[in-house]
């Protein structure tokens, strides 16, 4: 195996693990948000013995997030030198605001939520909670602008030596790629978070143990994961699809496994993709579907990979197409779990339906899937460009380092992170079995804690 297949694998292997905390967490920080907010408004302090309980998961997944993400930057400059050089002046200002502003923001009033709730009021410990959700909201934005620059390039010029540089700080902000892309990235977290929390409240209220809780969290799971699985499809999964489809067409045709163009083109439910022979093997189609989901009707043309030079389709087309639908799989199981147990809460029977219990509680892991899923999709289709239309991935990578260098430091990440997986595993498992009740005497002294704050 070459050099650049091994900085690839490397990179992939290290951002798909880094991004299995990030997920969590930034959807995790607005679920906790609105049990502060619950407490405030009822005064009940299970909702305060909620928060205190996911912020503990909270914060081990932000301590892996930031011990997964620092060797992530760093690659850029090891195995992907020539990308850095021709690139650093654009996607380091994003990655730069987001560890000087958002991160430092997250880092700092995460300290104040959980070390300072007997300290702080009760409104000054709600806005710690607000800011830390505010900071990783914000943290996952310049993420997205940074990749949104390399799916779609704008307000750039370019320099002597193919140096590019920032022509428009605004257009580089605004760059639409980017807040169709945010958008849906943000829901897909708040899918996780949802699924998780609802997956723990179905374990309490199946094992007849802190019921109380355990309805806590799957009613606020339930509802926050059908309203964000909803919102992932329709419009910020719509939108992003149809503005893909403009300005990346090989990378909707080869998802779709559409090898020539059609008028009145079917979605491809299952099948398998035959490159050599250019044709979806055992097709399970609906006609028409793909022509009106792009265009609004059902007699549009839609582009297919034979209109695209060959040099210009994703290079690993199977991974993308397999990709692409277990993310839209897997998102619509999603939503119809979510809606029946949604419908069930409002019947009052979800507490005692141990038939829609179990489903919940064993689809935690799914979520996970489907968020790396859907980035592979976005990376893969981009393919073979590093920057879309302006530098090719081949000539991104570091030459310097050779193929038993990368690999050498590929088993060295793939047994570092194994560790740090045992140790997640561990103490989230013993937060879990612990349940709620073991920081319920954290809580203040008074309702209203010390009025130092």
């Amino acid at each position: 195996m070459d050099a650049l297949s091994l900085h690839r694998i490397h990179f992939a292997f290290t951002i798909t693990y880094h991004y299995l905390f990030p997920q969590l967490t930034m959807g995790l920080a607005l679920l906790i948000v609105v049990l502060k907010s619950l407490a405030l408004k009822t005064r009940d302090p299970k909702y305060d013995v909620a928060a205190r309980f996911w912020a503990r998961i909270f914060a081990v997944n932000f301590l892996l997030g930031v011990v997964t993400g620092i060797p992530m930057e760093f690659q850029f400059g090891t195995n992907w030198s020539e990308f850095s050089r021709r690139t650093g002046g654009v996607i380091g200002m994003p990655l730069a605001m987001e560890g000087i502003f958002s991160f430092f923001l997250e880092s700092a009033f995460l300290g104040l939520f959980l070390f300072g709730e007997k300290r702080l009021s009760r409104w000054m410990h709600w806005t710690s909670a607000f800011l830390v959700f505010l900071g990783s909201w914000i943290s996952g934005f310049f993420i997205i602008v940074a990749d949104a620059w390399m799916q779609h390039p704008v307000a750039y010029r370019v320099l002597p030596g193919g140096v590019f540089e920032v022509s428009s700080f605004w257009g580089l902000m605004l760059n639409p790629w980017a807040w169709l892309q945010y958008a849906h990235n943000m829901c897909g977290s708040v899918v996780t978070a949802s699924f998780v929390m609802a997956s723990v409240g179905a374990l309490y209220v199946l094992q007849h143990r802190d019921e109380k809780y355990g309805r806590t969290f799957l009613k606020l799971g339930v509802v926050a994961g059908v309203l964000s699985c909803i919102l992932q499809i329709f419009p910020t999964g719509d939108l992003h699809g149809k503005y893909m489809a403009k300005h990346q067409p090989a990378a909707v045709a080869g998802m779709e496994g559409l090898f020539n163009s059609e008028r009145g083109a079917p979605i491809v439910l299952m099948g398998q993709p035959d490159i050599e022979a250019q044709k979806i093997d055992n097709p399970i189609v609906v006609n028409k579907v793909l022509s009106f989901l792009i265009y609004g009707t059902t007699a549009a043309e839609v582009q297919g990979l034979n209109q695209i030079p060959r040099d210009q389709w994703p290079t690993a087309l199977p991974l993308l197409f397999y990709s692409y639908h277990i993310m839209a799989g897997l998102g619509t199981y999603f939503l119809a779990l979510m809606a029946v147990a949604a419908f069930l809460l409002w019947r009052g029977r979800l507490f005692t339906a141990r038939w829609i219990l179990w489903p919940i509680l064993l689809s935690f892991p799914l979520p996970y899937i489907a968020n790396t899923a859907g980035w592979m999709t976005a990376e893969i289709g981009r393919q073979p460009w590093l920057v879309y239309g302006l530098i090719r991935t081949s000539q991104g990578y570091s030459t310097h380092i050779d193929a038993s260098t990368s690999l050498f430091s590929l088993l060295g990440f793939l047994g570092m992170y194994a560790v740090l997986s045992i140790l997640w595993i561990v103490l989230v498992y013993n937060f879990i079995q612990d349940g709620p009740q073991a920081v319920s005497q954290d809580a203040p002294s008074n309702g209203n804690g010390s009025k130092t704050a």
